[in-house]
């Protein structure tokens, strides 16, 4: 054989002289694809973690700016590997979560392709919500299980009237003017006396800053009381690692266990500030132990950092007893974060801050007095709706609905023989399969129409994986009429697997 010769199977045949091997080669690599150079000199150091975050960056770039149209066939992950001289595994990654985050779509025996719409100024949204984007992509979504929202059906549309009745009626003139950047006090009054039933919240009106949502309010904290580094649980929602780092505070991963996150760690990491779903760890499921709560307000006082909690979907317990808000055991230096984006919405833009007293002026100051989409409508009607009692109505008829739901659930998983983790509270459940096992599931349950996600999209690229992979399901966004077929499907997608855990 000639010593640049290629030995083809079959290559004698007739067959295989009648068409063209090394066509067949170039369609097995995939479409050539032209990255920044940067891409490249990021890893000669093992930076595994810069990789990714700069790759999945840089797709997403080539596709905001049309060098990646809709449609476009990407190349297999195992092909940009090596042409970007990376671990498949990292290329894997993040094609999984641009098909996530509905920049990429996915079919079973296709190419991975860029989505129809991807360059909207919609597309790009965190991992943590797969939205109808991607189901008007070239396949759709039938079954959708995404997270970070509620069941749309479930809104209180009549409630919503009557208090937007109310609050048209009986407002002064000046709820139609610019309103203070602290936000409108009769939302702030109820807020202050709701948190505190509901949540144990220890605060008052005069502390408690709104805004829109957590994201924006993270952002915010970053460019004023957080300091230069904010400690992260290693598995949770990206969009709190990005919305600091755009206000310029750096992030670093700390470990999660049964008890939520190693506070030992956090102690070592010097950072300035710790971010924390103490209630209900997203996405594990975990409430951080009564041992660790008093250990990590204790390090905050001794070292003048802060504690910044979101409240992820801490409203919906099921069947444990209730776990009271971080804050009340330190309000003097624990800021209380929430919305109504679970409760009620992401359509309704209310979000909240309760804050230890001597940061409410910083952070007032530095928001400004004309903060984008904060509706002082809302923020009336919610007013309304808390004090006339339709929320806590509203909340006691959800939570009933998702724990039937969540019992149906658990009662398809265990059909399947998966046992579900972390799920006496929340709006989402994991179901652990093998690491090796979750990015082919995750394939082809796009495939099939069902909408999910893989649990190594919530990690820090920093961070080391848990012991497990997993599919990350919404089992509160599905449509009440659809939801016997929904779980149908996923136990199909599953039935089999059982190995694979």
């Amino acid at each position: 054989m000639a010593e640049n010769s290629v030995n083809l199977p079959g290559a004698d045949s007739p067959a295989a002289r009648s068409r063209d091997p090394w066509g067949e080669v170039a369609a097995g690599l995939g479409a050539d694809l032209f990255l920044d150079p940067p891409l490249a000199n990021t890893g000669t150091r093992g930076r595994a973690a810069t990789l990714r975050r700069t790759l999945a960056e840089a797709l997403r770039s080539a596709i905001r700016d049309g060098r990646l149209p809709p449609g476009t066939a990407l190349p297999p992950y195992r092909s940009l590997a090596a042409d970007l001289g990376v671990a498949r595994g990292t290329v894997s990654a993040v094609y999984q979560e641009l098909v996530a985050e509905g920049w990429l779509t996915a079919r079973q025996g296709s190419a991975t392709r860029v989505a129809e719409g991807a360059a909207h100024p919609d597309a790009g949204r965190d991992a943590s919500t797969v939205q109808t984007a991607t189901a008007t992509a070239t396949f759709r979504i039938q079954h959708d299980f995404s997270l970070g929202q509620p069941c749309a059906g479930m809104f209180p549309r009549t409630d919503w009237v009557r208090a937007t009745r109310r609050v048209l009626t009986d407002c002064a003139d000046d709820a139609f003017a610019p309103a203070h950047p602290q936000g409108r006090p009769e939302l702030r009054l109820a807020l202050a006396g709701y948190l505190g039933r509901t949540r144990g919240v220890r605060t008052t009106a005069d502390r408690i800053v709104l805004g829109t949502a957590v994201q924006s309010a993270l952002e915010l904290l970053s460019r004023t009381v957080i300091g230069d580094v904010l400690a992260v649980e290693s598995h949770g929602l990206p969009f709190h690692w990005r919305a600091v780092e755009r206000g310029g505070t750096g992030v670093v991963p700390i470990p999660v266990d049964g008890e939520g996150m190693v506070v030992d760690e956090l102690e070592r990491s010097g950072a300035s500030a710790v971010l924390l779903t103490p209630s209900h760890h997203f996405p594990t499921g975990v409430a951080l132990s009564p041992a660790r709560r008093m250990q990590v307000v204790d390090w905050a006082r001794r070292t003048g950092a802060v504690i910044v909690e979101d409240d992820y979907d801490g409203e919906f317990r099921y069947d444990r007893d209730p776990v009271g808000a971080l804050q009340a055991l330190g309000p003097d230096v624990v800021i209380h974060a929430g919305s109504v984006s679970k409760s009620l919405s992401p359509a309704v833009r209310a979000g909240w801050l309760a804050l230890p007293d001597h940061l409410v002026e910083k952070v007032v100051q530095a928001k400004g007095l004309r903060e984008p989409d904060a509706s002082i409508l809302d923020q009336l009607i919610l007013a309304d709706l808390i004090g006339s009692g339709a929320y806590d109505r509203h909340i006691r008829r959800s939570r009933q609905a998702y724990r039937a739901r969540r019992d149906a659930l658990v009662d398809a998983m265990t059909v399947t023989g998966f046992r579900l983790p972390g799920i006496a509270a929340g709006l989402h459940a994991v179901i652990p399969v093998e690491h090796d096992a979750e990015n082919a599931l995750v394939h082809r349950a796009f495939a099939r129409g069902i909408g999910l996600v893989g649990l190594s999209v919530f990690r820090h690229p920093d961070a080391e994986p848990l012991p497990y992979g997993g599919l990350v399901v919404g089992f509160g966004t599905p449509a009440a009429s659809t939801y016997t077929a929904d779980l149908e499907a996923l136990t199909r997608l599953l039935a089999g697997s059982g190995d694979d855990r």
